[in-house]
């Protein structure tokens, strides 16, 4: 549905666990990253969104590890929005380093809620046009 984006990340001391590996929660935080990269690419900036009281948030994910990222390594995040409905879309979404190494792989759908009822919403017209390009 969409052009692959990528969003360049390093390993910090701070992501990784006692054995010096990529924690597997800060994998998550690095597909979020590059979500949201993706969307300020594209002109949307979430803080626009939130101002209109609505959110972006994660319905559910699927993630695939394949190998433990390690200190200082330079990672790329892909992301390629795969479908989109009405107030939700799927992002397919990979970690790999400049070799091609995969080290995630995930399938996220995300959800356009009311931050005050915290309900679904049909999709903005900003980012009905951004997710249909």
């Amino acid at each position: 549905m969409s052009e692959v984006f990528n969003f360049n990340v390093r390993v910090y001391y701070e992501d990784t666990d006692a054995g010096g590996v990529v924690y597997n929660a800060n994998y998550v935080k690095f597909l979020e990253r590059a979500r949201t990269e993706w969307l300020r690419h594209k002109g949307v900036e979430q803080r626009a969104l939130l101002e209109q009281g609505v959110g972006l948030v994660v319905a559910s994910m699927n993630v695939e590890f394949r190998k433990g990222a390690r200190l200082d390594d330079e990672l790329i995040v892909s992301s390629v929005l795969d479908s989109m409905k009405g107030a939700s879309a799927v992002f397919n979404q990979e970690i790999t380093d400049k070799d091609g190494n995969v080290y995630i792989t995930a399938q996220v759908k995300i959800a356009c809620v009311d931050l005050k009822k915290m309900r679904p919403v049909m999709f903005p017209p900003v980012l009905k046009e951004v997710f249909c390009k």
